[in-house]
């Protein structure tokens, strides 16, 4: 919508009364200026509201030890700052993804008993990283939220119960980054672990088992070398019944112990590597680095970038935005018998 700004300029005479020892009657008042009204643009389309979740099983393994740590059940109005931060950010991820991450409400929220991280079209100029001088301009915007600094864990069974968005170009995640710096201070050496992502659900898939769309999550380790050198462990999978993973909410897990990562979706096991595929050169002596320190965990909608785009019908489809990706819970539990490694209560 194209948005007319209007000007209004008032200029106002005053009869100014004579000074003392002077005489006003050839003179004239400077004009008052009254600056022209703020006129904020319309907001960009906003998806609909999210209703309350379904009532639906947690899937979680009542009987193996796991004893709760942790969790955003995410039921207030706002957004528990004790457990998140809200990034602001517009560098791509190092992705050449196309969103700005911005704190505002009208990508982050809470309602209605969800999270949710709102992309939006609309051209967005902010920091390439949290309180940087140097800034860069995206076409989308979208949310982002970590808990890096406030809550990080090593060993457990990290669960959370979310809705995904759909549409090409569009690339939801659920991850954690390594937040020590005891292998080094920069990717991949202190480790990444993708406990779920998706791109271009719904989009037209050749590769789908025969469904009409891109219907599989993905899970991934990073870790190795630094950049160009790194490596990578990925994986995909489908639903039980091959339906698209934004149809309805679902509960991905990852049950991490000394030595082994596996992976869960609606409670079945469908990926597990162990530490002698991984590595890191910051310690290349350790066979369990650098999945043996303090982890955090990330929650994001990205728009765009490497992943998403060439796949699929490529790029970013019109009709991708807006979206939004609903978290209902984010759980962690570790292992009330094996604290130290974790492996007594793994699945």
């Amino acid at each position: 919508m194209t948005l007319k700004k209007i000007t209004i300029l008032i200029i106002i005479f005053l009869s100014v009364l004579p000074a003392c020892g002077g005489s006003s009657e050839n003179s004239a008042p400077p004009p008052v200026v009254i600056a022209p009204p703020v006129v904020t643009p319309p907001s960009a389309e906003r998806p609909t509201t999210p209703e309350s979740p379904p009532e639906g099983p947690s899937y979680h393994p009542a009987d193996k030890g796991w004893e709760l740590m942790w969790s955003d059940e995410f039921n207030e109005t706002s957004v528990d700052t004790n457990n998140w931060n809200l990034k602001n950010e517009c560098w791509g991820g190092g992705n050449d993804e196309k969103q700005c991450y911005t704190d505002r409400k009208d990508n982050i929220e809470t309602i209605n008993g969800v999270m949710r991280l709102v992309a939006l079209e609309e051209t967005f100029t902010g920091p390439n990283r949290d309180s940087d001088a140097s800034q860069s301009t995206q076409p989308y915007t979208s949310g982002k939220i970590t808990t890096e600094g406030l809550h990080e864990w090593t060993y457990g069974r990290i669960e959370f119960r979310a809705k995904l968005p759909e549409g090409q170009g569009s690339w939801p995640a659920f991850w954690m980054l390594g937040a020590s710096d005891v292998y080094g201070d920069t990717w991949p050496l202190y480790g990444e672990i993708d406990i779920m992502e998706a791109v271009n659900l719904g989009a037209r898939c050749d590769e789908c088992n025969g469904t009409d769309g891109e219907n599989r999550t993905v899970y991934a380790l990073h870790f190795g070398s630094l950049y160009p050198n790194n490596s990578i462990i990925d994986g995909r999978t489908y639903l039980a019944d091959k339906s698209n993973p934004a149809d309805n909410y679902h509960v991905w897990a990852l049950e991490w112990g000394k030595g082994v990562i596996k992976w869960f979706l609606n409670g079945e096991l469908y990926g597990t590597i162990r530490n002698n595929a991984w590595f890191t050169d910051g310690a290349p002596e350790n066979v369990n680095a650098p999945y043996d320190q303090p982890f955090y965990l990330i929650l994001n909608l990205a728009i765009g970038g490497g992943f998403p785009e060439p796949l699929n019908e490529t790029g970013v489809s019109d009709d991708t935005l807006p979206n939004q990706f609903l978290i209902d819970w984010v759980r962690v539990y570790q292992c009330s018998t094996d604290f130290r490694n974790g492996l007594e209560c793994m699945s």
